[in-house]
C-alpha cells in the first residue's frame, strides 16, 4: 500500500479573461476559431506530493494560487491540465460558509455536512456532542447559521471537520477570523491529529504557526512553485522574497550557533523544582542598523543529569515590546548541552535583514 496521500502532477489550471463579456460569445462562435481572450495561469506545472501523516504547509501571497490548488484537491475545481490522487477522506475548511445552508441551524449543518461526508444519520447523533462543545458558540447552535459571525463560522466549521475522522484535513485561512485563544485550541488539535495520522494542509499567512507546525512547506507565487523543503528554510526564503522582491543570499544571513561548555565549578541549584536556569544574557551591541551584524550569548545552568527535549530561544522585540520574530535550536534542528553543568550558546546573525523605520 502506497504511503502517499496525495500526488500532484504538472498541474496547470487556466482560465480566458475576455476584455467584454460579449467577447466571450464571440469566441464560441467564431468560423475561423479567432480569440477574444487572453490565458491566465491560476496554477501552472505545479508537482509535488504529500506523504500519509505528513502536515505541508503551502505559503505565497494573496492571489497567488494557494486555494485554487486547494480546491482542486477537494474536487471543488478541475484542472485544466496534470493529475492529482488523492488517498483518503477529505475534510475541509476552504471559504467562510462553504458547505453550510444559510437558512439552517448549527445543528441541522452538522448533520448535512456529515451526509455529505458519507455518515448515516445514526453515526453522526455520536459525533454532535463533541462538535458542539469544542465549537463552544452556546445557544446560537440552534440559530440559522445566516446570524453567525466570521468567528462563529470558523468554530463550527473546524469543529465539525475534525469530528468526522478525517484522513486528510485542509485547513486554508480559515482560523484567522478566531480569537487567538481559539486558534491556540485547534492547532493544538491539528496537532493531536497529525501524531494520529492525519494528512494535514494548512495555508497561512502566519508563518510562525507554519514554521513550528508544519514538517515542511509549498511556496507558490503567481501560480507556479517556488520551492518545497523544510518548512523553516523555505519560510525564511519567502519572507525575504517578501521583504525585498527577491531571493536573498541564503548563505549571507545563515544564522549559526555557537556552543561551549564549563563544567569546572560546583552548581548551586535555587529550588528543587528547578530543572534549569539561565544565568546571563548578552547582545554584543545596544543599537541596530539594518544589515547589522549581531552576536547574542546565552549563558545557562542545568541541574539534571539530563534533560530530553532541552531548547534555548531568542526573541526579538522592538523598542516598543512588539514581537519581530523567535528562533529557537529546536525549530533550526541544532542539538545543544541538555546535560548536568554549565553551558553557554552563542547565536550569531552575520547580517540582521530588518527594515528601518
Amino acid at each position: 500500500m502506497s504511503d502517499i496521500a496525495i500526488k500532484i502532477d504538472n498541474l496547470s489550471k487556466v482560465y480566458r479573461l475576455y476584455e467584454k463579456p460579449i467577447d466571450r460569445m464571440k469566441e464560441s462562435l467564431s468560423i475561423s476559431k479567432k480569440k477574444y481572450s487572453k490565458e491566465h495561469y491560476a496554477l501552472k506545472n505545479i508537482t509535488f506530493n504529500v506523504r500519509k501523516g505528513e502536515s505541508i504547509g503551502i505559503i505565497g501571497k494573496n492571489g497567488s494560487g494557494k486555494s485554487t490548488l486547494l480546491k482542486i484537491i477537494t474536487g471543488v475545481l478541475t484542472q485544466s491540465s496534470g493529475e492529482i490522487k488523492v488517498d483518503g477522506k477529505i475534510a475541509a475548511l476552504l471559504e467562510l460558509g462553504a458547505g453550510f445552508n444559510p437558512e439552517y441551524t448549527g445543528i441541522e449543518n452538522i448533520y448535512l455536512n456529515g451526509t455529505m461526508m458519507g455518515y448515516t444519520k445514526e453515526e453522526m447523533e455520536k459525533r454532535v456532542n463533541p462538535i458542539v462543545e469544542f465549537a463552544d458558540i452556546g445557544q446560537f447552535i440552534n440559530q440559522p447559521v445566516k446570524t453567525y459571525s466570521s468567528g462563529m463560522f470558523a468554530r463550527l466549521a473546524f469543529a465539525v471537520a475534525i469530528n468526522v475522522e478525517p484522513e486528510i484535513l485542509i485547513v486554508d485561512e480559515a482560523l484567522s477570523v478566531g480569537d487567538t485563544r481559539f486558534q491556540i485550541k485547534c492547532i493544538d488539535k491539528m496537532k493531536e491529529l497529525k501524531e494520529n495520522g492525519t494528512t494535514i494542509l494548512f495555508v497561512s499567512h502566519a508563518t510562525e504557526q507554519v514554521k513550528r507546525f508544519c514538517n515542511r512547506a509549498v511556496w507558490i507565487n503567481n501560480g507556479e512553485m517556488m520551492d518545497i523543503g523544510e518548512s523553516s528554510e523555505i519560510i525564511d526564503k519567502y519572507e525575504s522574497y517578501m521583504l525585498y522582491g527577491g531571493i536573498i543570499d541564503s548563505k549571507i544571513n545563515q544564522e549559526t550557533i555557537v556552543i561551549s561548555e564549563k563544567d569546572d565549578e560546583p552548581l548551586i541549584r535555587p529550588k528543587e523544582d528547578v530543572l534549569a536556569k539561565i544565568t546571563e544574557v548578552n547582545v554584543d551591541k545596544t543599537k541596530l542598523k539594518t544589515f547589522d551584524s549581531v552576536e547574542i550569548s546565552v549563558k545557562y545552568e542545568i541541574y539534571e543529569q539530563e534533560i530530553s527535549g532541552f531548547l534555548i530561544g531568542v526573541a526579538i522585540y522592538t523598542p516598543n515590546r512588539e514581537y519581530i520574530f523567535g528562533p529557537n535550536t529546536h525549530l533550526d534542528k541544532i542539538d545543544v548541552p541538555n546535560k548536568y553543568g554549565r553551558h553557554m550558546i552563542k547565536y550569531i546573525i552575520p547580517s540582521i535583514t530588518l527594515m528601518g523605520v
